[in-house]
C-alpha cells in the first residue's frame, strides 16, 4: 500500500547509507513520490559531499518538501540547514549520531570524522519546523547529548523508549511510527499556514 504525502518526502540516510531492510528504505518506498538521497560513491565521510548531495536532490523538487534523516544523516540535515537553498516545510529527525563522541568499534573514529568536517555540530535554531524522535539506550547518542541537540535546534522531542540506534541492528525494519510523525508533522504545519 502506498501513503501519498503532499509536501515531497526526502530521505536522508546516515553514513551506511542505503540497507534494504531499513525502516527509512522500506519507507521511501510505501510512499509515493520519495526521493532519497543517493549513496555517495566516493568522500563517503565527507560532510561536504553529503550537504551538497542532499542540497542536489531538494533543488530539484517543485513544491513544498519534507525532510526525514536518520543518524548521521540528521548531521547532514542540521549542516545544510546553516545555509539553506530552499524553504523547507519541515523535518523529522531521528536517533541522530553523536558525532562529536567516540563511536562504537566499527563506525568512525573522532579524528575521521572531524577530518572529514563533522564537527563541531550545529546547535543554532533550525529555520523549519523538526522533531527529534529520541532513543533512550542509542549506542550512538545519549539521551541528554540528544535532548540537549533538540533543544538547541528548536526541535520538539519525541521520546520513542528503548530502540536502540532505530535501525535493523536494534530490530527494527518497517518503523510505522514514522509515517504518524510525518502526517503529525505536516498537519501541525497546515494548521499553521492556514
Amino acid at each position: 500500500m502506498n501513503t501519498t504525502f503532499s509536501p515531497t518526502v526526502v530521505i536522508v540516510p546516515g553514513m551506511r547509507d542505503h540497507v534494504a531492510e531499513h525502516w527509512q528504505t522500506l519507507l521511501a518506498q510505501r510512499i509515493e513520490g520519495a526521493r532519497t538521497v543517493p549513496p555517495l560513491e566516493h568522500d563517503r565521510l565527507s560532510r561536504a559531499a553529503r550537504v551538497a548531495a542532499l542540497d542536489e536532490v531538494v533543488t530539484a523538487i517543485d513544491g513544498p518538501v519534507v525532510l526525514v534523516a536518520h543518524s548521521a544523516g540528521v548531521m547532514t540535515t542540521v549542516h545544510w540547514a546553516q545555509h539553506p537553498t530552499r524553504r523547507i516545510h519541515g523535518a523529522l529527525l531521528a536517533t541522530p549520531a553523536d558525532l562529536e563522541r567516540p563511536l562504537p568499534d566499527g563506525y568512525p573514529t573522532p579524528e575521521d570524522l572531524d577530518r572529514g568536517g563533522w564537527n563541531p555540530v550545529p546547535r543554532r535554531r533550525l529555520p523549519f519546523p523538526s522533531m527529534v524522535a529520541v532513543s533512550s539506550n542509542d549506542p550512538l547518542a545519549g539521551r541528554r547529548r540528544v535532548a540537549g541537540m533538540a533543544e538547541a535546534w528548536g526541535s520538539r522531542p519525541v521520546d520513542l523508549g528503548a530502540v536502540g540506534h532505530l535501525n535493523p541492528a536494534s530490530g527494527f525494519g518497517y518503523w510505522p511510527r514514522a509515517e504518524q510523525l510525518l502526517r503529525e508533522l505536516i498537519e501541525t504545519q497546515e494548521e499553521v499556514v492556514s
